[in-house]
């Protein structure tokens, strides 16, 4: 852990000689690539270490071909996951009206399918999270700004 801290205030102070608005540039292109990989991921339907999900369950009511689109489908698309990112932080994050819905399938919790319906625990399927590609992806656009 002290290793990490080392290293964030080395990078910290790499990262302050750069111009505010090279600083925003550069995490505004970070925050999109790994928007990308997350969407990516969702696409798949894999958590951010690469293991699968969960498939949906079947019940009577289910029928084979009956569901015509992947898990979370639109929740992957732009209007959804946004990328911001100013001179200090980058950011991807769901909107908060679906973050709730988000919440609740990220870590497994229990929620009612409606109103008055009956209380189901969902299984756990990380949606967002980073993984050794992100964490290659933000060290490469880093040391690509501080070579220019």
């Amino acid at each position: 852990m002290a290793e990490l801290h080392e290293v964030e205030e080395w990078l910290g102070a790499l990262l302050s000689q750069l111009e505010p608005a090279m600083r925003t540039k550069m995490l505004r292109e970070v925050a999109r690539d790994v928007r990308r990989i997350q969407q990516n991921n969702i696409t798949l339907q894999r958590s951010p270490d690469g293991t699968a999900w969960e498939p949906r369950r079947v019940t009577a009511r289910t029928k084979p071909g009956r569901i015509r689109r992947k898990m979370f489908a639109k929740l992957k698309t732009a209007k959804y996951l946004k990328a911001q990112a100013n001179a200090n932080v980058a950011e991807v994050a769901f909107v908060p009206s679906v973050q709730k819905l988000v919440r609740v399938h990220h870590y497994g919790l229990r929620d009612r399918i409606n109103r008055r319906g009956t209380e189901v625990k969902y299984a756990e399927r990380p949606l967002l999270g980073f993984n050794n590609q992100a964490v290659d992806l933000i060290r490469k656009k880093i040391l690509e700004y501080l070579a220019k």
